[in-house]
């Protein structure tokens, strides 16, 4: 194939069937190969059923077509290297930065060799933040300390509760328009930290923060699409709650296409998906966590973003946000719609005429999402009184 009309690797959605949402970027395969703002609020969020739409063909973008500037906040460590790749093969990207406090200058003189068009500069320490973020349309963060065998993620909120909060303070000290993509650990955790760094600074908009929890969804997506024997494109099951060990819900009985499960393969799927991670990080036996199936969602959820910002009106992805879906918890997981300015709906839909089983499962991670919501909202109120002392 000639140079001139390679494409670069595309996230592009699966368009979906009839009385099917549309969800955000499902399928990555070879042969997509070619040559708190005060002037806004949470209720200005449209709530409801998003309207089925028809069939749509996946237009393959030609190079140079990218617009956007995004930057990497954590890109030399173990999910920010493969994601860095990642995303310098997406049409949709202009231009990538690579922050980190170490190792930068080598993984942006390798991704510079490869022929897409995403133009990419590196950005070492703390001198080169700012620098980092000028002009970012999407900032993602996965920053911070991997997981361990034996540990969870709320062991890792002492480091990475600070690591977030310094991040985020820059980001909306130099990009206070960006996206922002959390997927620090615990995710359940950074996401109010982010939000009340960015109220502090006068800088919050709820539709523009994010924590990461495609990942759910995928292995959701591939567990069941293993366990039924359905082809990998079809599937979409959606993750609503957190994202650590039982605030993670699989909505098996909202999956589509429709299966029917056992109560048995219900709580083994579910008991595997929220403990999947720990799988990884037990297989990997002291070498790393899932580093590679999180820069692979991290990827999707990113190219759904983008989607969103240029317009396109059918992008709908799982997130963390703050959300009105469970009343008792201000930040929630669920289906969401993506637009120019960041999330337009969110879906809580969903949630109506679940399982026995699931309606069970959502009451009982209530009180411990909440404990982390908490928790996040605390360490920077803390921080803020230690530092006017």
């Amino acid at each position: 194939m000639a140079v001139a009309a390679i494409a670069t690797l595309s996230f592009a959605s699966v368009p979906c069937r009839k009385q099917q949402l549309r969800h955000g970027a499902s399928t990555f395969n070879a042969q997509q190969f070619s040559a708190s703002g005060s002037h806004w609020h949470s209720a200005n969020l449209k709530w409801g059923v998003p309207r089925p739409r028809a069939a749509k063909r996946v237009i393959v973008a030609q190079t140079g077509t990218g617009s956007h500037k995004v930057a990497i906040l954590g890109a030399a460590g173990g999910i920010g290297q493969p994601l860095s790749l990642l995303v310098k093969m997406s049409p949709l990207v202009s231009a990538l930065h690579l922050y980190d406090i170490a190792n930068v200058k080598g993984i942006t003189a390798d991704l510079s060799h490869c022929n897409t068009s995403a133009q990419v500069a590196g950005f070492t320490g703390k001198d080169e933040l700012a620098g980092s973020l000028a002009g970012a349309d999407v900032v993602v963060i996965p920053a911070g300390v991997p997981r361990k065998p034996g540990m969870t993620r709320d062991d890792l909120f002492g480091i990475n509760a600070g690591i977030v909060k310094e991040l985020v303070e820059a980001v909306a000290d130099h990009a206070p328009g960006a996206l922002i993509h959390v997927i620090s650990n615990p995710v359940n955790s950074t996401v109010p930290i982010a939000a009340e760094v960015l109220k502090q600074k006068g800088a919050y908009d709820p539709r523009k923060l994010f924590g990461v929890t495609t990942l759910d969804v995928v292995r959701a997506n591939a567990f069941v699409a293993a366990r039924k024997g359905l082809p990998l494109a079809d599937v979409d099951v959606p993750v609503v709650g957190g994202h650590a060990r039982s605030t993670i819900l699989p909505l098996l009985s909202k999956a589509r296409p429709k299966a029917a499960f056992t109560d048995e393969e219900v709580e083994e799927l579910t008991t595997r998906i929220q403990n999947a991670g720990t799988e990884v990080v037990e297989a990997k036996a002291g070498a790393g966590s899932a580093t590679l199936s999180m820069a692979y969602a991290a990827a999707r959820f990113l190219e759904a973003s983008l989607r969103g910002l240029d317009g396109d009106d059918d992008v709908y992805e799982c997130a963390y946000v703050q959300s009105q879906v469970v009343p008792e918890l201000p930040f929630f997981a669920s289906r969401v719609k993506l637009g120019r300015e960041g999330i337009e709906e969110v879906v809580g839909s969903e949630l109506r005429g679940l399982s026995e089983y699931e309606a069970r499962a959502l009451e009982a991670l209530k009180p411990q999402l909440k404990a982390s919501i908490d928790k996040g909202v605390a360490y920077v109120q803390q921080q803020q009184e230690a530092a006017l002392n």
